[in-house]
């Protein structure tokens, strides 16, 4: 095991063991645990006591950080001809058809989120196999596949933000940069873990959110205390 920097020694001596914060107090910690020189992201790690193997305990939704995320959100819209002049004015970053089909098919993924039309998923559904483990695939679900395309870039570079549970029953996202005002994360997070509240099916039995834990990229973790999470103002 390599030995701990310097920097993590005094990240971690910030954190009192055994202590579980408040989401308002983790917001404003892990702010001064983060060491990196660039402005590092702000995830979380929500694990839910749901079985993401029964169709009926799936949660998956989307969710608009209303700070935004602090990143760049790189957006491909593959729409008709008649909807290009829409998709650019409102921010897309690259619109076409056929020849992003072509260039996704020889493996070209440098986007964050695309976005399509209903009438398109025909020709995009042989894509499945690049974009699905990537996260990549329109859904109606989340938003992506729409006629407003306009709208659905907007509030991509807006914040809005995909996010499913995994095999393991956690949710991981991204809240927001270390730059961040301590009170505009702690907004971001509220926001995310009350929407995955309101998406509790009814089939899950128990504590629904098990665990809650704040960090930056290469900061340690802090431990947030889930309880009473709807009621956080």
């Amino acid at each position: 095991m390599s030995k701990l920097t310097k920097n993590q020694k005094l990240a971690l001596s910030k954190i009192e063991p055994g202590k579980v914060y408040s989401l308002q107090e983790a917001s404003a910690l892990v702010k001064e645990i983060t060491t990196t020189k660039f402005d590092a992201s702000v995830d979380i790690d929500v694990r839910l006591g749901v079985d993401p193997r029964k169709a009926n305990q799936m949660v998956r939704g989307v969710v608009t950080l209303p700070n935004g995320t602090g990143k760049e959100v790189r957006v491909l819209v593959l729409c008709s001809s008649d909807k290009e002049e829409e998709a650019k004015e409102a921010g897309a970053d690259y619109v076409g058809l056929d020849e992003y089909i072509e260039k996704i098919k020889g493996g070209w993924t440098d986007v964050d989120v695309i976005i399509t039309m209903p009438a398109i998923m025909g020709k995009i559904g042989a894509l499945g196999r690049i974009l699905g483990p990537r996260g990549l695939m329109p859904n109606p679900k989340s938003g992506t596949v729409t006629n407003d395309i306009a709208a659905a870039v907007r509030e991509v570079k807006a914040g809005k933000i995909d996010f499913r549970v995994d095999k393991t029953g956690i949710v991981h996202s991204t809240v927001g940069k270390v730059s961040f005002p301590a009170d505009k994360i702690y907004e971001n997070a509220r926001e995310f873990v009350n929407n995955l509240i309101k998406l509790k099916p009814a089939a899950a039995k128990g504590t629904y959110v098990k665990s809650i834990f704040l960090s930056s990229t290469m900061s340690p973790s802090i431990k947030v205390d889930p309880r009473n999470m709807e009621e956080e103002k």
